[in-house]
């Protein structure tokens, strides 16, 4: 069994950018599900209906969570982070914090759709941690 893609067919995909709303963030540490660390690196995102319009044009599976859209960018690799000024970024990004993803799409899978590969993330702008979890 092969795999779906070579290293040449990801170096031949250009990069897309995305700004959204941070759900879930697992940028510094893998992500775990059932106890397990699924060896993957990933951003969890509420976008604007446009760019999930957009997403889903490209066959990328977009989730509807309360009547907003998100989607779940990962990487297998470190994700390069940067605050809005440019500069290395380092911690989690919290949550609701506005951030803009540099990503790239893979070929379209039959069941799962186009997969979204994370490259970079720019938080542009960091929201204050929820009140009492500052010091947890």
């Amino acid at each position: 069994m092969g795999t779906l893609f070579n290293n040449e067919d990801y170096l031949t995909m250009s990069s897309q950018v995305i700004e959204g709303t941070v759900n879930f963030s697992n940028v510094t540490q893998h992500d775990m599900y059932n106890g397990q660390d699924t060896g993957t690196f990933s951003l969890t995102i509420t976008m604007s209906e446009d760019d999930a319009e957009t997403l889903s044009a490209q066959g990328v599976k977009i989730k509807d969570y309360e009547g907003n859209k998100q989607r779940k960018f990962k990487s297998k690799y470190d994700i390069a982070l940067f605050d809005a000024d440019g500069n290395k970024y380092t911690g989690e990004v919290p949550y609701n914090s506005r951030v803009r993803l540099k990503y790239k799409t893979g070929p379209a899978h039959p069941v799962h759709g186009t997969p979204t590969y994370l490259e970079a993330v720019k938080v542009l702008e960091e929201a204050d941690a929820p009140e009492g979890m500052a010091d947890f």
